[in-house]
Protein backbone atom coordinates (compact mmCIF):
# COMPACT_ATOMS: atom_id res chain seq x y z
CA UNK A 1 0.00 0.00 0.00
CA UNK A 2 1.22 3.52 -1.26
CA UNK A 3 0.48 6.28 0.95
CA UNK A 4 0.71 9.45 -0.70
CA UNK A 5 -1.57 11.76 1.27
CA UNK A 6 -2.85 11.34 5.01
CA UNK A 7 -5.43 12.85 6.52
CA UNK A 8 -5.45 13.73 10.24
CA UNK A 9 -8.32 15.18 12.26
CA UNK A 10 -7.63 16.62 15.33
CA UNK A 11 -9.47 18.64 17.79
CA UNK A 12 -8.36 20.24 21.34
CA UNK A 13 -7.60 16.61 23.24
CA UNK A 14 -4.99 14.45 23.74
CA UNK A 15 -6.41 11.89 21.86
CA UNK A 16 -6.03 13.77 18.70
CA UNK A 17 -2.15 14.80 19.89
CA UNK A 18 -2.15 10.51 19.86
CA UNK A 19 -3.47 10.78 16.25
CA UNK A 20 -1.30 13.43 14.71
CA UNK A 21 2.01 11.76 16.40
CA UNK A 22 1.34 8.65 14.78
CA UNK A 23 -0.09 10.81 11.54
CA UNK A 24 3.23 12.23 11.32
CA UNK A 25 5.31 9.02 12.00
CA UNK A 26 3.51 7.48 9.24
CA UNK A 27 3.83 10.28 6.83
CA UNK A 28 7.20 10.38 7.09
CA UNK A 29 7.69 6.65 6.68
CA UNK A 30 5.94 7.08 3.46
CA UNK A 31 7.16 10.62 2.61
CA UNK A 32 3.47 11.53 1.96
CA UNK A 33 1.70 14.82 2.08
CA UNK A 34 -0.09 15.52 5.41
CA UNK A 35 -2.85 17.64 5.81
CA UNK A 36 -4.55 18.62 9.89
CA UNK A 37 -8.19 18.79 9.64
CA UNK A 38 -10.00 20.71 12.40
CA UNK A 39 -13.91 20.87 12.32
CA UNK A 40 -15.30 23.86 14.07
CA UNK A 41 -18.93 22.81 15.59
CA UNK A 42 -21.52 24.99 15.16
CA UNK A 43 -23.00 27.10 17.74
CA UNK A 44 -26.75 27.46 17.93
CA UNK A 45 -27.56 31.03 16.38
CA UNK A 46 -29.70 33.54 18.08
CA UNK A 47 -31.85 35.36 16.03
CA UNK A 48 -32.60 39.49 16.60
CA UNK A 49 -36.15 40.65 15.82
CA UNK A 50 -34.91 42.12 12.70
CA UNK A 51 -33.65 38.58 11.34
CA UNK A 52 -30.20 39.69 11.86
CA UNK A 53 -27.42 37.37 13.91
CA UNK A 54 -26.62 38.44 17.09
CA UNK A 55 -23.29 39.87 17.15
CA UNK A 56 -22.52 37.67 20.31
CA UNK A 57 -22.96 34.40 17.62
CA UNK A 58 -20.62 36.09 15.11
CA UNK A 59 -17.74 37.04 17.55
CA UNK A 60 -17.90 33.53 18.92
CA UNK A 61 -17.64 32.09 14.87
CA UNK A 62 -14.84 33.90 14.33
CA UNK A 63 -13.33 33.36 17.01
CA UNK A 64 -13.41 29.85 17.24
CA UNK A 65 -11.77 30.42 13.48
CA UNK A 66 -8.89 31.78 14.81
CA UNK A 67 -8.57 29.20 17.31
CA UNK A 68 -9.10 26.61 14.68
CA UNK A 69 -6.26 27.86 12.71
CA UNK A 70 -3.72 28.62 16.19
CA UNK A 71 -4.65 24.88 17.06
CA UNK A 72 -3.79 23.46 13.37
CA UNK A 73 0.00 25.93 13.56
CA UNK A 74 0.44 24.32 17.01
CA UNK A 75 0.00 20.30 16.12
CA UNK A 76 1.98 20.83 13.40
CA UNK A 77 5.23 23.06 15.24
CA UNK A 78 5.28 20.03 17.97
CA UNK A 79 4.46 17.08 15.50
CA UNK A 80 5.32 17.75 11.78
CA UNK A 81 8.93 16.27 11.74
CA UNK A 82 9.67 18.77 9.33
CA UNK A 83 6.90 18.18 6.99
CA UNK A 84 4.81 20.44 5.09
CA UNK A 85 1.18 20.68 6.10
CA UNK A 86 -1.88 22.22 4.87
CA UNK A 87 -4.99 22.86 6.90
CA UNK A 88 -8.21 22.52 6.28
CA UNK A 89 -11.43 23.35 8.52
CA UNK A 90 -15.21 23.66 8.10
CA UNK A 91 -18.14 24.67 10.44
CA UNK A 92 -19.92 21.64 10.78
CA UNK A 93 -20.64 18.49 12.81
CA UNK A 94 -17.22 16.86 13.63
CA UNK A 95 -18.15 13.39 11.67
CA UNK A 96 -19.86 15.44 8.52
CA UNK A 97 -16.95 17.86 8.18
CA UNK A 98 -14.04 15.54 8.67
CA UNK A 99 -15.87 12.84 5.71
CA UNK A 100 -16.68 16.03 3.48
CA UNK A 101 -12.89 17.53 3.56
CA UNK A 102 -11.94 14.33 3.45
CA UNK A 103 -13.65 13.39 0.28
CA UNK A 104 -12.02 17.18 -1.59
CA UNK A 105 -8.52 16.72 -0.30
CA UNK A 106 -8.57 13.14 -1.26
CA UNK A 107 -5.96 11.16 1.10
CA UNK A 108 -5.07 7.63 1.16
CA UNK A 109 -5.40 7.21 4.86
CA UNK A 110 -7.07 9.06 7.56
CA UNK A 111 -6.11 9.38 11.09
CA UNK A 112 -8.19 10.40 13.95
CA UNK A 113 -8.04 9.93 17.91
CA UNK A 114 -11.07 8.40 19.57
CA UNK A 115 -11.75 8.77 23.17
CA UNK A 116 -12.78 5.04 23.98
CA UNK A 117 -16.05 5.84 25.70
CA UNK A 118 -18.60 2.89 26.06
CA UNK A 119 -21.93 2.28 27.45
CA UNK A 120 -24.73 4.53 27.48
CA UNK A 121 -22.71 7.49 26.69
CA UNK A 122 -21.52 5.68 23.16
CA UNK A 123 -24.77 4.75 22.61
CA UNK A 124 -26.39 8.07 22.80
CA UNK A 125 -23.62 10.05 21.51
CA UNK A 126 -22.16 7.59 19.11
CA UNK A 127 -18.49 7.70 18.36
CA UNK A 128 -17.28 10.53 16.01
CA UNK A 129 -14.37 8.20 14.48
CA UNK A 130 -16.36 4.95 14.21
CA UNK A 131 -18.57 7.23 11.63
CA UNK A 132 -15.83 7.98 10.05
CA UNK A 133 -14.76 5.33 9.64
CA UNK A 134 -17.95 3.70 8.14
CA UNK A 135 -18.70 6.71 5.70
CA UNK A 136 -15.08 7.45 4.88
CA UNK A 137 -13.73 6.25 0.77
CA UNK A 138 -10.21 5.73 1.91
CA UNK A 139 -9.13 3.64 4.98
CA UNK A 140 -8.95 5.10 8.28
CA UNK A 141 -6.61 4.49 11.61
CA UNK A 142 -8.18 4.86 14.80
CA UNK A 143 -5.73 5.62 17.33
Amino acid sequence: MKLKKILIAVDNSTCSEKAARTGYEIAKNYDAEVALVNIIEPMPANINPDLTLAPVFLETYDNSEENSHLLLQEIENKYSLGLKTTYLSAVDSAAHGIIQQSDEWGPDLIVIGTYGRTGLYHFLMGSVAEHVARKSACPVLIV
